[in-house]
């Protein structure tokens, strides 16, 4: 009848884990409040109906900024922390897991032991000479636990743990937006930077042959010393722009070796050879505001933070209820090792075990709201998160737009100052003009196509912060094994 007894109130508590419900609020994603199209002016490339590319970096049809992405992918340092964070979170989610199921601990030992002769007890009564004041005890025997999930704690944990890996992956997500969008601007400035560089290399050359020319006419007579000390100053300020362009150029391979995880040097031989800055292609799809909200990671992570959070309320909540708890053991105990087998020796136990504080002094619920107040921080950051996205990408869309428009002026104004120049050297050799006018016209003409060379490299950074600003390129991941999202229901 005993066994009955213990068999029914086990399986009736089993039943109650397994159906009650869970305490604490059921999480529900917030809605986020984006617009349904963009307050930005949308240049005539943009294509606001149409996501973009998740392989984004392709459309600037460079295949060394291709292999430099590839390998940043596969090498990057961060990205590799980020990993490693993953794995973590996966293998507490997996705790959460294997809090459901009972635990079983083995046990033995073997000890001397003796009385005292002295006990109140043995002391009043009259023992045998040979009573056993000295003797061995052995015992081995196994202990079990099984903690009945009455008010959904663990099913809390085990939510929130699946929402921690969740948000785990989204980290590492935006790693990887953070990460491609670096490469291709470190690479877009080191090809401006060398293109930029050439036109100076170039210009000086120019300007070394008109101050030869120059010093010609001085010694001819046609020209007076001040035409020869101002054509020799411009040289001289055109020869002082180059170095820090060299600079910047090497600083960019620095940055773009690390972000391979390499030594710093060892893309220099790689890509000392001058190109082309990458073009912006002329279509680029952008999609619409509740696209970007779907697509940014670190909008994701926050969300998950959030969900995280909201669960960890339960789980504190549980506190104020009672614990259930299944316990047994069993094993064999003996004071001679003849008899350690000897059914006698044998001893076992098993039954329900109810734990309850009852008097905490208001512990519970002080955690209680303090873990509610870190669940509407949760939510006060996935608000700012969506503004923050919603701004990035305004501002972004606002200044690739922008940046075009520039760009087409100064090409217009690029032009103009060439034909200037042509212009005016006609009119110097026909000493129509002085040299000084040469020299105005040489100087505006410098001037304007380093802007232009500067714009070229800014309508590609531009574009590269838009992407990034779109949360592009997460998707070309490759997911690390058991990375299906996990359910946030009980195994």
């Amino acid at each position: 009848m005993a066994w009955k007894n213990i068999l029914s109130g086990i399986g009736a508590a089993v039943i109650v884990g397994a159906s009650g419900c869970a305490l604490g609020p059921n999480y529900h994603p917030p809605a986020p409040n984006a617009p349904e199209t963009w307050s930005s002016p949308v240049s005539n490339g943009m294509s606001a109906g149409t996501a973009a590319s998740a392989s984004w970096w392709t459309s600037f049809n460079d295949t060394e900024l291709d292999s430099l992405i590839q390998r940043a992918a596969t090498s990057n340092l961060d990205l590799r922390v980020a990993q490693a964070r993953l794995r973590q979170a996966r293998a507490v989610r997996e705790g959460s897991v294997a809090d459901f199921w009972p635990s079983l601990d083995a046990s033995g030992s073997g000890a001397r032991a003796r009385q005292s002769q002295n006990q109140p007890l043995l002391g009043a009564l009259p023992l045998p000479a040979n009573f056993p004041f000295e003797y061995d005890v052995y015992q081995a025997g196994f202990d079990a636990s099984w903690e009945i999930d009455l008010f959904g704690s663990k099913r809390r944990a085990l939510e929130a743990s699946n929402a921690e890996w969740e948000g785990a992956i989204e980290a590492r997500n935006d790693v990887m937006v953070s990460l491609l969008a670096e490469v291709a601007k470190n690479y877009v400035e080191l090809r401006g930077g060398q293109f930029r560089s050439e036109i100076a290399r170039r210009d000086v050359v120019l300007q070394q042959e008109a101050l030869e020319l120059t010093r010609e006419r001085f010694h001819g007579g046609v020209a007076n010393e001040l035409d020869v000390t101002r054509a020799a100053a411009l040289m001289a300020s055109m020869q002082a722009a180059i170095p820090p362009l060299d600079t910047a150029v090497r600083c960019n391979m620095y940055s773009l070796a690390v972000l391979l995880g390499r030594q710093p040097g060892e893309l220099v031989a790689e890509l000392s050879s001058p190109g082309v800055v990458p073009p912006a292609p002329p279509d680029v799809p952008i999609g619409l505001p509740s696209d970007l909200l779907r697509r940014r990671p670190d909008v994701r992570k926050a969300e998950r933070q959030l969900a995280a959070e909201t669960a960890r309320i339960g789980v504190a909540e549980s506190d104020w209820f009672p614990k259930l708890s299944l316990t047994g053991d069993v094993g064999q105990e003996s004071v001679s090792l003849g008899r350690w087998f000897a059914p006698s020796s044998r001893f076992w136990s098993i039954g329900p075990t109810l734990t309850w504080d009852v008097l905490d002094f208001g512990r519970v619920r002080a955690q209680v709201n303090a873990q509610t107040a870190v669940q509407e921080a949760a939510l006060a950051t996935y608000e700012k998160s969506v503004l923050v996205a919603l701004q990035e990408a305004e501002a972004a869309v606002t200044s690739y737009a922008q940046e075009q428009n520039r760009h087409t002026s100064l090409a217009d104004q690029v032009a103009e100052g060439r034909h200037s120049l042509v212009m005016a050297n006609d009119l110097y050799a026909h000493g129509r003009i002085n040299y000084l006018d040469v020299l105005d016209a040489e100087r505006t003409l410098y001037q304007s196509e380093d802007q232009l060379a500067t714009s070229d490299q800014a309508v590609s950074v531009d574009l590269i912060a838009l992407y990034k600003a779109l949360g592009g390129g997460w998707e070309t991941l490759k997911p690390e094994p058991n990375e299906a999202r996990p359910s946030a229901q009980s195994p």
